[in-house]
């Protein structure tokens, strides 16, 4: 399986609305639940409204497109990070996952994954 890094920062926000958020913009990911309105975005993104946030995130994908009923992808890579003792912030579309991790622990994630046998690119 191979891992597509991606080239932006990120924060994770908590945000009073979606208003100031361009929509059309690549690594846009919002979750809205009863208790609250979460966003998260390349840094150079974060809107004027964030109550909260959290910056320094790098982020890779899993490269491809993984059939919704595949079992076991982000359980198999955070199991690989979590024993390296870095912890991850997750996020799936449709199509595939995406795996946070703080920017100080992204070089050692990516190394641990490699040495698991994940291709890097």
């Amino acid at each position: 399986m191979t891992i597509n890094i991606i080239a932006e920062e990120f924060s994770v926000c908590k945000v009073t609305d979606y208003e100031g958020v361009n929509l059309s913009s690549p690594y846009i990911f919002i979750g809205s639940t009863d208790e609250e309105k979460s966003l998260v975005c390349p840094i150079r993104l974060v809107p004027d409204n964030t109550i909260e946030r959290d910056d320094g995130w790098k982020a890779f994908r899993i490269e491809g497109i993984l059939d919704i009923s595949l079992i076991g992808v982000l359980a198999t890579i955070s199991k690989v990070l979590a024993d390296g003792g870095i912890g991850i912030f997750a996020i799936s579309t449709f199509n595939t996952d995406y795996i946070l991790t703080k920017s100080k622990n992204f070089e050692r994630a990516i190394g641990l994954l490699q040495s698991a046998g994940y291709s890097v690119k």
